[in-house]
């Protein structure tokens, strides 16, 4: 009974940063229960921390025979071990931990460290790797442990990019001599196989239709409607600066979420005008105020073939992003429609990214684009970036298809309603 309260009041010292009366506290621990684990540890930790590094050692070994499973136990034999100048038996020490338990933070990084002293940077990296994949998030990372994570988190990207480089050098040749619409295609291979970047699937927050081609930007050739939309660019972009001039008010936010509801990604811009848009269609209602403002944009999208989804699209609109703002990754509604923009005012620096591949928007050159990818803006000048944004059927699908998921939304509809 005695040696439980003095082991509490070792504890008790300890949060208190009273090391000595702490010391004084495990030894009588020890003197009661000489296979104490925690005592052990504790003792061996402080022995280590005073640079005794025989009787560390010691009293480490001890606690590991005595809690073999206490992968932190083995990992500060090791430092002792090390620390000692006995780098095989750190090496042995380390896989003891390991072996207590395989996803040790401390472990790995120890681990990865003694490799990195003892055969270099390239025998660490992988192990490196390993730590920052069972690590938290980077705001999360333990304060102690935060400096080792950055250096592997250094040396990870050092080595990613040197291996994505010698990739892309290797097979710039066959990339180049590939269809010119699928040499993104093999960079982002390559840059997945480096660890560069991750494969990017097709996510929709609504209605998803399998087995479609997850295609980030289409080619033009699927849009018969393109040229002629093109063409009325200029009377567009007139109709988009009135509407900015005289009726603001029309503008809103394009994120609106009420009190209460989980705002995720989407903090910054809520209920912001960095991000505003004004409709012509929203969730396939026409707006027909705005549409009157805006005659000729209206009358050149009776032209496109636009998704008619009831309740959830067309959606058309024009879109508004203020100077140096970004609007963060996110993913579309359904794959059954794809995302049409025909850029009116694009200053420079100006980018947007769907799953690994990135463009520069043009005025008056539409591109069309799967949002169920991720998908990413950026306005990094100081002047407005404007586009048109409007739905339009995924051209992979058959008219059996539309009429498929046509049916699938309205049955989607009437179970809700009931």
């Amino acid at each position: 009974m005695q040696a439980v309260q003095w082991a509490e009041a070792a504890r008790a010292a300890a949060r208190a940063g009273r090391w000595s009366e702490a010391e004084e506290m495990w030894r009588k621990v020890l003197g009661a229960d000489a296979r104490h684990p925690e005592a052990l540890y504790s003792l061996g930790v402080h022995a280590l921390q005073a640079g005794r590094m025989e009787e560390s050692i010691d009293l480490l070994r001890q606690a590991c025979a005595a809690a073999p499973g206490e992968a932190t136990v083995w990992v500060f034999l090791s430092a002792a071990l090390r620390t000692a100048g006995w780098p095989e038996e750190a090496w042995e020490a380390i896989q003891g931990a390991l072996v207590a338990d395989p996803y040790s933070l401390p472990a790995l990084l120890a681990k990865a460290s003694l490799l990195e002293e003892t055969s270099g940077t390239a025998a660490a990296v992988v192990t490196y790797r390993n730590a920052l994949k069972v690590a938290p998030p980077s705001q999360h990372w333990p304060a102690h442990l935060r400096g080792e994570l950055e250096h592997a988190a250094r040396l990870v990207e050092a080595e990613t990019k040197a291996y994505q480089d010698y990739l892309l050098r290797s097979l710039d040749g066959l990339v180049r001599q590939a269809q010119p619409t699928d040499r993104s295609r093999w960079r982002e291979a390559l840059s997945i196989m480096a660890g560069a970047s991750r494969p990017y699937l097709s996510d929709a927050n609504q209605l998803y239709v399998p087995r479609l081609p997850a295609i980030p930007f289409f080619d033009r050739s699927h849009f018969p409607w393109i040229e002629a939309l093109e063409a009325q660019t200029d009377e567009i972009r007139r109709e988009l600066e009135a509407a900015l001039a005289t009726a603001q008010g029309a503008f809103n936010p394009y994120i609106a979420y009420a009190p209460g509801q989980p705002v995720n990604q989407w903090g910054e811009l809520n209920h912001s005008d960095r991000w505003s848009t004004l409709d012509l269609w929203k969730s396939g209602a026409p707006a027909l105020e705005n549409q009157a403002m805006c005659p000729a944009t209206t009358a050149a999208l009776a032209e496109v073939d636009l998704a008619r989804i009831e309740g959830l699209c067309p959606n058309v609109m024009f879109s508004a992003l203020a100077p140096r703002t970004r609007i963060p990754p996110h993913h579309g509604e359904t794959n059954a429609r794809v995302i049409a923009h025909l850029p009116l005012v694009v200053p420079e620096n100006c980018e947007y990214r769907v799953g690994f591949d990135r463009i520069q928007w043009r005025p008056g050159e539409v591109i069309v684009f799967d949002d169920t990818l991720e998908h990413e803006a950026y306005n990094g000048s100081d002047s407005l970036r404007t586009v048109l944004i409007f739905d339009v059927w995924n051209p992979l699908l058959s008219a059996d298809d539309r009429a498929i998921v046509l049916a699938m939304s309205a049955a989607a509809r009437a179970y809700g309603g009931a």
